[in-house]
């Protein structure tokens, strides 16, 4: 079962340094437009996949819908959509969700703008991570509502993010081999674990070696997914909150 973080001592305050703090200090006027329009950019590149199941979810084909994830990116720069959220709903996520929901409800006009000659190209959109999209809606298209779809896509994106932030702490031949080896143990998958005693062997290393070496990589995999999470939220609080949504969404069948 993939695990997401443990709480880990907390403390109130701001994160002026994350991405969406950055969003949201511009909408108030407190910071540059260009940085956080920046940071926008990344945070929108990497939950892309989440919005598009969510538009493939309301019936959309795979074309329409790549057009209309990428427009509605550009629509929330171009309007500067985040200096209207509501602070006590700031979480970038919910966010996000809302300003879809938004974006699509006048149907004829989006429609529209897609036979006028497609959408806006905000993102650079890859065939891999256009395929990767489209994967992840099919494994999870039979949930019998578009928000739990949503945020189920959101949690393994999250995921996917963290694990992509931890695998470039093993850098070099070496530490991408013990890497690649070793994620299965904070990542999961369809294969079983293997036993430490195999593994080690496998790896030319003591049992009690390999076993540091997890201990090690799963406090780095926690701490890759709570600096994800801070991307996207205002406080330490709601780090973990978020944290323990996500969570819940992971383990629901």
């Amino acid at each position: 079962m993939k695990t997401l973080a443990g709480n880990t001592s907390s403390q109130s305050g701001l994160f002026p340094s994350t991405h969406w703090s950055a969003v949201l200090a511009a909408g108030r006027g407190q910071a540059d437009p260009e940085i956080a329009q920046a940071a926008l950019t990344e945070l929108c590149q990497t939950y892309w996949a989440p919005l598009y199941s969510f538009v493939r979810s309301r019936g959309y084909t795979v074309h329409d819908a790549q057009d209309l994830t990428q427009s509605f990116f550009a629509y929330l720069i171009e309007h500067k959509i985040y200096a209207r959220v509501d602070r006590q709903k700031g979480k970038f996520r919910s966010f996000l969700l809302a300003s879809l929901k938004n974006f699509l409800a006048d149907a004829s006009d989006r429609e529209r703008t897609l036979k006028r000659g497609g959408g806006q190209s905000f993102l650079p959109l890859h065939e891999e991570q256009a395929k990767e999209a489209e994967s992840l809606f099919q494994t999870h298209s039979a949930m019998s509502s578009e928000d739990p779809l949503f945020d189920r896509t959101w949690a393994e994106a999250l995921i996917a993010a963290g694990l992509e932030r931890l695998s470039t702490d093993y850098k070099g031949e070496a530490k991408k081999k013990l890497f690649n080896e070793l994620r299965i143990f904070v990542a999961g998958g369809a294969e079983p674990l293997p036993s430490y005693a195999e593994l080690a062997v496998r790896l030319g290393i003591t049992e009690s070696t390999l076993r540091s070496h997890v201990t090690r990589l799963r406090a780095r995999y926690r701490e890759a997914l709570r600096a994800e999470v801070r991307q996207t939220v205002e406080t330490e609080a709601e780090v973990d909150e978020e944290l323990h949504d996500l969570l819940r969404v992971l383990t629901e069948v």
